[in-house]
């Protein structure tokens, strides 16, 4: 349907009842800035000719295969009045001059067959080789898609090379031939993991280069309240920033606007009477409240701000209107090409030599160093500088989110993997707003240089005031189970966090678990033991410890014998002496020894903490190696183990992702789309349909027949063959041997008719039910229970778990947890994890069962989670896995409207 020609106004289109408002995003190009992408509106005509009537003479001729200078009014209404369904648009808008929108990009297709549409792209010359066709191919992909679209078709011409580049280097199987004179271009747009990988890379180059922009600040604009208030919160903001620019401006200069009183004279510090008097510059810091802070945005994108850093609150957290103020000031800054870190946010700060960056409210920068450092709320960053400080730890990079409306840790990761700065990655999070994002761009760090991270509340299921979190029902152990799928090192608190770090920053990764212990008794060995083997490290036999008074040589022999070669890999050193004083002696040994051989060292010596110079010794190459000081041995004990799983992490296969064969997704679509209609309710799957639904994954629902009455029970029996097992269709009892809920292994009519008439009275007995009705099915072959489930939860998207059926699951929560796309190394660790697990491989001397035919069916029931948002939720139980093959004999699944995913297949910031 067309939208009204006088449909004059944006919000008018918005609301429309047609208009896909979930198709508009935010997105950064391949330069780090951002730009607005939304579905086009008939008030866009005037801006669509403006586009067009900039375009070169060769940027038209590649559009229209003609020199088109100016659209027709005809032209216009076709172009702008599109359906949203078989004629799509998008375009990409940044603020105009006249204070309106103009179009960077268009992007459109024209459905032309079943399934099948024609797409074309035209790009403004100014951002061509910016990226902004690639991610208009992606968004227009992904409205193709939700709209049963599954090919794109294109004409282009040879000599646009670009346009023919984009197609090629999306990741999708293109074919393409010469056809008089014209390129004809056809590909499939489900997405592979070709096209997955291609849009993880684009992601992850953009939002570094955005990060950059911030981060390499030269000029900062700080934008305060004026002298109205000297008592405000803004105000107290604004004279912090100022005060610690006075006492170390770092290498950049700071522009004060609206300073709350006099401006002290300092290098690198100017204070301007107002915006004509800026200049260009790189940053913003706004200590000021929303509506000036949204106007302020608005001037900054004039003066070639990358982005702006929101110290003052007042926005998400103070409720409805607060957030519509935060929404509003996002896509502002997005429009004009800015990043947004904050509100709330303590500020950012880098230690590159020549070029550091302090625009933050810290008295004094932490010290340079190796740990790049985010950070969500102010309170957080203040403590966690204080901390770097007393323990003698640097930075690379510094950076406070506070809400994290836009700037995320996410973002901060992309960047770090590439900067040469930054060894080691700490996070401190009070909330994750992108699990699956998460997951996937730290898995991909975590090969490449540690992170190590802590989640306040340990739950991950806390939402502090600003921050947008959607709800989740995920169990509690899926946020342990998801960054053990990543690689992370999870630390339980802060102290925790510094512990690891101190070990990363200053010393190897171990090349095993072998730790040798050196100890100032024989009694403290033995503790020392018992905490390693608890931390999962094994004692290796060159431990020893050091009697009182031992004198040089003898401490020199010892340590000596435990940094041998092949004597351990790790080695922990606990000096306590009781009577006589600690000399010195054994930390040099130590710190000798281990810069000497490059093994992994931690240490507990009384009066040593942090960082010491006692403690550090020149390697052979020049460097300095200081041993990290623990104040017990247990935190060093803990944070080395911590540090050695992480070792083994990296060096373990951890697969590829799984594509079982004889996948249909494409026929699931189209069932459960012609199930759900235009439903906007949760429906519940019969068999038939379930059965169908699993078929397209290549999974078997073994069949079964519902019965009343001991007649139609046998008549059943003949059918599906015997012998066969009778269960009550009720959910109460279906499973419930114990209760007379299921009958198996019947052979014939006259035991049949007596289950049934036996199961009738425990019907009635125990459910009151007059009229009870059961299921017949043929036996399975004998084997092991099992029960896999998937599920679609809001903020972590598929969940898939598996556990043995019966009491472990039920009552023990025995059950491993799994979130899609999984790898075979990630499926088979799913079933070896639980704890029950040796009933599948033949504890008790029974035979092994069929563990490759499980692993299958979770990879495939996996695929299906991912594919399907629609299936809310999924029970197959029980799964019988016997000595050869798997039995499906019971399915459950319901369907729902799918809420966009978080981490969907196509780049946009959140908004």
């Amino acid at each position: 349907m067309d939208v009204p020609a006088d449909a004059a106004s944006a919000s008018s289109a918005e609301n429309a009842p047609d208009y896909p408002l979930g198709w508009e995003a935010d997105v950064v190009l391949r330069d780090g800035t951002t730009t607005h992408l939304r579905p086009i509106r008939p008030a866009d005509a005037d801006a669509l000719q403006r586009f067009q009537q900039a375009q070169s003479e060769q940027s038209s001729y590649f559009r229209f295969f003609a020199p088109v200078r100016s659209l027709t009014e005809r032209e216009l209404r076709r172009l702008t009045h599109v359906d949203h369904a078989e004629r799509v648009a998008l375009v990409a808008v940044r603020p105009g001059a006249d204070g309106g929108e103009d179009i960077i990009g268009v992007a459109r297709y024209d459905k032309v067959a079943d399934g099948e549409a024609e797409v074309a792209f035209n790009i403004a010359d100014a951002m061509q080789g910016k990226g902004l066709g690639s991610v208009l191919l992606e968004h227009i992909a992904a409205a193709a898609r939700e709209r049963d679209i599954r090919r794109f078709v294109a004409d282009v011409l040879p000599q646009n090379s670009s346009m023919l580049k984009v197609f090629r280097d999306a990741g999708y199987e293109v074919t393409q031939h010469l056809d008089d004179g014209v390129v004809s271009v056809a590909f499939d747009i489900d997405p592979t993991e070709r096209s997955r990988e291609v849009m993880a890379d684009r992601e992850h180059r953009a939002e570094a280069r955005s990060m950059q922009g911030l981060l390499s600040a030269r000029r900062v604009l700080l934008v305060g309240p004026g002298p109205g208030n000297p008592t405000s919160p803004e105000a107290h903001l604004a004279r912090r920033v100022i005060e610690a620019a006075v006492a170390d401006p770092g290498d950049t200069e700071l522009v004060v606007l609206g300073a709350p009183g006099p401006v002290p004279a300092a290098p690198r510090l100017v204070a301007v009477g107002g915006w004509d008097e800026v200049g260009d510059v790189d940053l913003g810091l706004l200590a000021v409240v929303p509506d000036v802070a949204i106007d302020a945005v608005r001037r900054l994108a004039a003066h070639g701000a990358r982005g702006v850093v929101v110290l003052a609150a007042g926005y998400a957290e103070t409720g409805e209107a607060g957030l519509a103020r935060q929404r509003e000031l996002l896509r502002t800054a997005h429009a004009a090409g800015m990043r947004v870190v904050g509100p709330a946010s303590y500020g950012i700060v880098t230690t590159t030599p020549g070029a550091r960056l302090h625009a933050s409210l810290a008295e004094r920068p932490p010290a340079a160093g190796v740990v790049g450092l985010f950070c969500q709320s102010a309170a957080a960053a203040v403590t966690l500088t204080a901390t770097l400080e007393r323990r003698g730890l640097g930075v690379s990079s510094l950076v406070s989110a506070g809400h994290r409306a836009d700037v995320s840790g996410n973002d901060l990761m992309q960047y770090w993997q590439e900067d040469p700065a930054t060894e080691v990655v700490c996070l401190y999070l009070e909330s994750i707003g992108n699990p699956r994002k998460f997951s996937r761009i730290a898995r991909r760090l975590a090969a490449v240089k540690p992170v190590v991270v802590v989640i306040a509340g340990r739950s991950g299921q806390v939402v502090p005031p600003g921050h947008a979190v959607r709800a989740t029902h995920a169990p509690r152990r899926l946020l342990d189970e998801m960054l053990r799928q990543s690689g992370v090192i999870r630390a339980a608190n802060t102290h925790q966090l510094m512990d690891v770090a101190q070990v990363l920053a200053h010393q190897p990764l171990p090349a095993g678990n072998r730790v040798g212990i050196l100890a100032s008794s024989a009694a403290l060995a033995a503790l020392v033991a018992e905490a390693a083997a608890a931390a999962g490290l094994v004692v290796a036999a060159s431990s020893d410890f050091l009697p009182p008074g031992a004198s040089d040589d003898e401490i020199a022999r010892t340590v000596d014998a435990l940094y041998a070669p092949g004597a351990c890999d790790v080695v922990v050193v606990v000096d306590v002496p009781v009577v006589l004083p600690r000399t010195g002696v054994v930390a040099r040994a130590v710190a000798q020894a281990a810069a000497r051989t490059g093994r992994t060292t931690v240490a507990s010596m009384l009066g040593l903490h942090g960082m010491p110079d006692e403690l550090a010794a020149t390697a052979p190459d020049g460097r300095l190696v200081r041993i990290p000081a623990f104040s017990t041995p247990e935190d060093a004990v803990t944070a080395l183990g911590k540090v050695v799983e992480h070792a083994r992490w990296r060096t373990e296969d951890h697969g590829s992702h799984v594509r079982p064969e004889g996948v249909d997704a494409r026929r699931a679509r189209r069932l459960v789309e012609s199930w759900l209609g235009d439903e906007d309710t949760t429906r519940a799957l019969d068999q038939d349909q379930a059965a169908a639904l699993l078929a397209c994954y290549g999974l078997d629902l073994w069949r079964s027949r519902q019965v009343r009455t001991p007649d139609e029970a046998v008549a059943a029996a003949d059918e599906l063959g015997w012998p066969v097992a009778l269960k009550s269709a009720s959910s109460a009892l279906r499973h419930r041997t114990d209760l007379g809920g299921v009958r198996l292994d019947i052979a014939d009519a006259a035991e049949l008719r007596d289950d049934v008439a036996r199961m009738r009275g425990v019907a009635s007995s125990v459910l009151g039910e007059t009229d009870p009705v059961f299921e017949v099915q043929r036996m399975a072959p004998v084997g092991v229970a099992c029960v896999v489930r998937s599920a679609e939860d809001l903020l972590f998207g598929p969940l898939v778990s598996f556990g043995l059926a019966g009491d472990a699951t039920e009552l023990l929560d025995d059950v491993a947890y799994g979130v899609p796309p999984l790898t075979d190394v990630d499926v088979a660790g799913m079933v070896r994890t639980i704890r029950a697990a040796p009933r599948l491989f033949g504890y008790g001397g029974t035979p092994p069962v069929d563990v490759d035919a499980l692993e299958d069916l979770l990879a495939r029931v996996s695929v299906m989670a991912d594919d399907l948002p629609e299936l809310a939720s999924l029970e197959l139980y029980p799964v019988v896995v016997a000595e050869s093959g798997v039995s499906v004999l019971h399915a459950s699944a319901r369907l729902r409207p799918a809420a966009r995913r978080q981490d969907a297949l196509r780049r946009a910031l959140p908004g």
